[in-house]
This record gives C-alpha cells, sequence and structure tokens, in this order.
C-alpha cells in the first residue's frame, strides 16, 4: 500500500482530499493542528492503519525536522513515501497599505517555509528508500489574477509555484514529479468570512458562475498523484470553474 502525506486534512479540500486517497487505496498520514470529528469518522471508516492523523502546527517551522524523523520515517521507512501533498494554509486578507508584518511572517511560515521544509526531508526520505516520489502543491487562482485584499496571501501562492516547477527540473531525473493544483474560490471555512454579496461576486467572475466544489480539487490531486500522470511534471493545473 502506497503512503501519501497530507498537510492540513482536518477540514474542507484536505479532508475532501484525504477521503479521495482513502477511497483509491492509499494510506494516508495527515497533518494538522487539531483531530476533527470528520477526520476521526475517516479513521474509524477505513481503519487506523490506513489512516493515521498527526497533529501539527505548520508555524513551527523548526520543528519540521524532527517532526519527520521522530514520527514519519518511523512510520514510512519500510516502504518508504510515495507521494506528498501540500496543503495546509492559512489567509492574511487586507488591503497592502495595512500590511502587518507579524501577520505576513506567520502565513509564510505556514504556506511556504514548512512546506518547503517538508519537502525537503521527502526528498531525502526518497534517496533512502529509491522510491519515485509524486509531490502535490495546492495553490489558489489569487496567484494569477488579482483579488481586493488577497496579495499578501497570493504571493505565498506565487511562491509555491515556483518552488514546485524547480523542484520538477531539479529532481525530475530521479523520478521525482512536482505538481501544483490551483483552484478556483470555493465556499470553505476559509472564505466564510466573505459577505455573500463579496461571495456572489468572487463567483461571478468565472465561466461557470459558482464555486468551486472542493471533490474536484480532491480528484485532480489524485489523478496527479496516480500512474495516469507518471509523464506530467513543473505543471499548474487549474481547477477553477474558467475564472476569467
Amino acid at each position: 500500500m502506497k503512503t501519501i502525506i497530507l498537510t492540513g486534512d482536518s477540514r474542507g479540500v484536505g479532508l475532501s482530499i484525504a477521503r479521495e486517497l482513502l477511497k483509491k487505496g492509499y494510506r494516508v498520514i495527515g497533518l494538522s493542528r487539531t483531530l476533527s470529528t470528520e477526520v476521526e469518522l475517516l479513521i474509524k471508516k477505513f481503519g487506523s492503519e490506513n489512516y493515521i492523523h498527526i497533529n501539527y502546527d505548520f508555524s513551527d517551522v523548526e520543528g519540521v525536522k524532527n517532526l519527520y524523523k521522530k514520527k514519519l520515517r518511523p512510520l514510512t521507512k519500510e516502504k518508504g513515501i510515495y507521494g506528498l501533498v501540500n496543503n495546509a494554509a492559512m489567509a492574511y486578507d487586507d488591503i497592502i497599505t495595512n500590511l502587518n508584518y507579524g501577520s505576513l511572517s506567520l502565513m509564510y511560515q505556514v504556506n511556504v517555509f514548512s512546506p518547503m521544509m517538508i519537502t525537503k526531508y521527502i526528498l531525502r526520505d526518497m534517496l533512502l528508500s529509491k522510491v519515485k516520489v509524486s509531490i502535490v502543491h495546492i495553490s489558489s487562482i489569487s496567484a494569477h489574477t488579482g483579488y481586493k485584499g488577497l496579495a499578501m496571501y497570493a504571493s505565498t501562492k506565487g511562491a509555491i509555484e515556483s518552488f514546485s516547477k524547480n523542484t520538477a527540473r531539479e529532481w525530475g531525473h530521479l523520478g521525482v514529479r512536482s505538481n501544483v493544483v490551483c483552484p478556483g474560490f470555493m465556499d470553505t471555512e476559509m472564505s466564510a468570512t466573505l459577505s455573500d454579496d463579496q461571495k456572489n461576486r468572487i463567483f461571478n467572475r468565472n465561466s461557470m458562475k459558482c464555486p468551486v466544489e472542493v471533490e474536484a480539487v480532491a480528484t485532480t490531486v489524485s489523478f496527479l498523484l496516480g500512474k495516469e500522470a507518471k509523464c506530467i511534471t513543473g505543471v499548474v493545473v487549474p481547477v477553477d470553474n474558467g475564472t476569467i
């Protein structure tokens, strides 16, 4: 059974990805700050051997090394790690003239620095286990089209897209694939602070005039991880209902 490391598995897109990967027969090790009721239900359904959850706060960038060495490596050293899905993220929304360094720094720790660090250790694990790794990062349509108040958040997603493309180029000769799934706006907890009017104006910017379904994002992630996508690397795949 192939093991996938999934960050931010407790809710929203991450939870949907976890569900999809478990249905496809993967073993999932999920990482997020808390163990949600929904995750507990999935563990009961698929079994604690197939779905392992570890509480971890990705604002602790320095702790990623110990997370890998003391928790992930012991769970995966027998067969190695097949895939990594970097989904954990936080949003700091404000206009640029109100930019707060502390909030910006925290968001970069969670959205950029920790994903880079865990990628580092997954790649090192690959060198030890000789397993060809597939990496999928979750980005945002805000990195490609402007939205008021999202400049700082969009910058983190732009950074991770560039990181992914260069990872693909640097490690492709060893069979590593690195891709990005770029969802459009979804009606999730991360957009809960928006009013109905704001949501409608955002959703009207896409060709289908509706929010992106989280399940569509999850199935795209599953596809990119699988053998069907063995020749796809270094790309950004939009799942955005045709946002313009």
